[in-house]
């Protein structure tokens, strides 16, 4: 656990402690005098009782310049509206579900929130990912295309809310996914997600009749196993987890177990030829316009995050009594920090992407964790 100083130095927790021992905690070793021993022992019993009878901590006033937006833990009264440039087409709540075609024979249904893709080729489909929130439209608007069965089930990753449906495709099905996603998996023990039947450790080349899918692995991102699925004779690309068209990422960059990891995801999308990405979210296919967008937002968020850490002084406006208290000094100063990390980034995407105000406040606490580690 680290932290910057103006200076470009290091705070961290054992700083910390020693930087209250300096400011509020001299130590004197003249031995007192009975009278001031006496007054010493009465102040501290009355500290004692006042502390007994109240250990909560109080609530004060809003730091200075705090955003407008509500930090995390205040309620949002109004959430700002959706720009049309994030919406997707409607969907007709007689079906409930959205089906995109993105090229010959290549399709991506959603409800509006979660997204899969098939692949239709001779024989059968080729499913990627099944949403639980998707398992009961999928079979009905793959029959809209096509009567042959679903032969192939690719895993982008292990995690549920997109594979969690996986169970009610009928089989027998291959189940292809990355060596980390089955190890994940076999921990897990879901049914309802089966363990694949074929794994790849860097890259494999789905071939099913005239038509190929490219799955590539470059390292953790979102999570460990989470997949590139690449079609190029339609321009596609699907990557889940990792950009959000006209959205802001979700909370905590994605909750990812690798930042720098999910930040060289984005850039390796760049170099792909493709027209149309399927992020396994939202209601819209993006483009490559929406992760120039998404590659700036985040090259921003780090920078400000970084600069918010290098110039947040510690101990500032803190009561001297709490100077004690590493964890409450630490605390002061990243939440100031976080406020320094909100500022400089609303003025510029608060109307660029949609549900900024929502998870900002996370964006910035994560960043900057990671920045702290090192990473």
């Amino acid at each position: 656990m680290q932290s910057r100083l103006s200076d470009g130095s290091i705070m961290n927790k054992a700083a910390f402690v020693g930087a209250c021992a300096l400011v509020a905690c001299s130590v004197s070793h003249t031995p007192p005098s009975p009278a001031a021993a006496a007054v010493s022992a009465a102040t501290a019993s009355t500290a004692n009782t006042e502390r007994a009878a109240n250990r909560a901590s109080e609530t004060g006033d809003a730091y200075p310049n705090t955003p407008e937006i509500a930090p995390i833990g205040a309620r949002i009264r109004k959430y700002a509206e959706i720009p049309d440039s994030a919406r997707g087409p409607v969907i007709d709540p007689s079906k409930g579900y959205r089906i995109e075609a993105l090229g010959r024979d290549l399709y991506m249904v959603t409800e509006g929130v979660y997204q899969a893709m098939f692949l239709v080729y001779e024989q059968g489909a080729v499913l990627v990912d099944a949403p639980p929130s998707l398992a009961k439209f999928l079979p009905v608007a793959i029959a809209e295309i096509t009567k042959k069965p679903v032969t192939h089930l690719i895993y982008s990753h292990s995690h549920p809310d997109h594979i969690g449906g996986a169970s009610t495709i009928p089989g027998p099905v291959t189940i292809i996914a990355q060596a980390e996603t089955k190890r994940l998996l076999t921990r897990a023990g879901d049914p309802h997600r089966p363990l694949p039947t074929l794994t790849f450790a860097d890259s494999y080349e789905l071939k099913v009749g005239s038509e190929r899918l490219q799955l590539s692995y470059f390292g953790t991102n979102h999570e460990p196993g989470n997949i590139f699925v690449y079609a190029p004779r339609q321009k596609t690309l699907m990557l889940v987890d990792v950009v959000f068209p006209g959205w802001m990422p979700w909370r905590r960059l994605v909750e990812a177990e690798d930042v720098p990891g999910s930040y060289a995801a984005v850039e390796k999308v760049k170099t792909y030829d493709f027209a149309t990405l399927v992020s396994g979210h939202v209601s819209r296919t993006g483009t490559r316009a929406d992760v120039e967008r998404q590659s700036a937002f985040m090259a921003d968020l780090k920078a400000a995050g970084a600069r918010a850490l290098q110039t947040t002084e510690p101990r500032v406006g803190m009561a001297a009594s709490d100077l004690t208290n590493p964890y409450a000094v630490f605390g002061n100063y990243l939440d100031r920090a976080a406020i320094g990390c909100v500022n400089e980034l609303t003025p510029k995407w608060a109307h660029e992407l949609a549900a900024f105000e929502v998870f900002i406040w996370d964006q910035c606490y994560a960043i900057q964790t990671s920045i702290q580690a090192g990473d």
